[in-house]
């Protein structure tokens, strides 16, 4: 993997916008099956299932030695991450039905930021100057989000609702990452993905089941919803971002992947007429910049545990 430089094929940065637009395209189709009247819940676990069904092939046919040398120690681990997974992809399509595609997606991006607080709290890790700036200015951003009132719909109570569950969604990606860095630098990415993916899909089958949620009756367009969340953000956009990895760093990939909030926004505004309100703007560009800022401070030689945390942030992108 090199830095990005002009000797590198104009094809990677087209492969990598190309995933960042099939990416920014997840919460557009989770808004469509939510107007049909599918719940939140089944709409995560339909992603999660087809997403790991899609990739049990390619995973047991080239990694099936890999997989069955793992110890019982490892699968909990792995069983432990999937349930953090679960409830990263359970809050924060919840928080779409109660809140703006930008809010909602804007503030899902923050995870880097609290993995960077969690490294300080558990490992004692020590911010760089600009990741600190980074998190001010999000934090600041958050609270102007929070006092903005809802969008133009009106829906103020409901908007901070939203907020708050796409917040948790970003926590809980963020607490994904750090239990996972053990596991991931013992696994190829198949591997820990599609491990992961099937545990998540599991935990969230069982609540989908577990809370009486009916999984039939919905419009095919909400059915067809799920299908492209799973092959157009999850396979489209993902493998793009695994495939510029091995041209570009890690944070290049990781800046160029906060443009899915401009994308998502503007694909909002353009299908649905969302239109959030002045302060909502502005706390979330303030969210936005506060990230990027975070991201560029975090551009210095890393170890290995470093490296895999930060492809791992990438690899799994909403």
């Amino acid at each position: 993997m090199t830095t990005p430089s002009t000797k590198t094929p104009t094809r990677v940065y087209v492969f990598l916008m190309t995933g960042v637009f099939a990416a920014s395209l997840a919460a557009i189709f989770i808004r469509f099956a939510l107007n049909d009247g599918m719940p939140s819940i089944f709409i995560a676990s339909g992603r999660l299932t087809l997403s790991a069904l899609i990739l049990t092939p390619f995973a047991l046919r080239s990694h099936r030695a890999e997989l069955r040398s793992l110890m019982r120690t490892d699968l909990l681990l792995a069983a432990a991450s999937g349930l953090i997974l679960a409830i990263h992809f359970a809050t924060w399509v919840a928080s779409l039905a109660y809140t703006s595609v930008l809010i909602s997606v804007v503030l899902v991006g923050t995870s880097p930021l609290w993995s960077a607080l969690f490294e300080v709290v558990f490992l004692r890790a020590r911010l760089p100057r600009l990741v600190v700036i980074g998190l001010v200015a999000a934090f600041a951003g958050g609270l102007i989000i929070g006092f903005g009132g809802g969008t133009s719909s009106g829906m103020d109570s409901a908007s901070l609702i939203g907020a708050l569950l796409s917040l948790a969604g970003a926590i809980a990606f963020a607490i994904y990452l750090v239990i996972g860095r053990k596991l991931r630098a013992k696994l190829s990415l198949m591997s820990y993905i599609w491990l992961v993916y099937s545990f998540a899909a599991i935990f969230l089958l069982m609540l989908t089941f577990g809370t009486g949620t009916t999984i039939t009756g919905y419009t095919p367009r909400a059915y067809v919803m799920i299908l492209l969340l799973a092959l157009v953000p999850q396979l489209i956009g993902h493998t793009s971002f695994n495939y510029s990895l091995r041209y570009l760093s890690a944070t290049f990939v990781g800046i160029a992947t906060q443009l899915e909030p401009i994308g998502s926004g503007l694909a909002a505004y353009l299908i649905f007429t969302e239109v959030p309100l002045p302060l909502q703007l502005l706390g979330s560009a303030a969210v936005f910049i506060g990230v990027l800022v975070a991201t560029l401070g975090q551009n210095k030689p890393q170890d290995e545990s470093s490296a895999v945390r930060e492809e791992i942030a990438v690899s799994d992108e909403l």
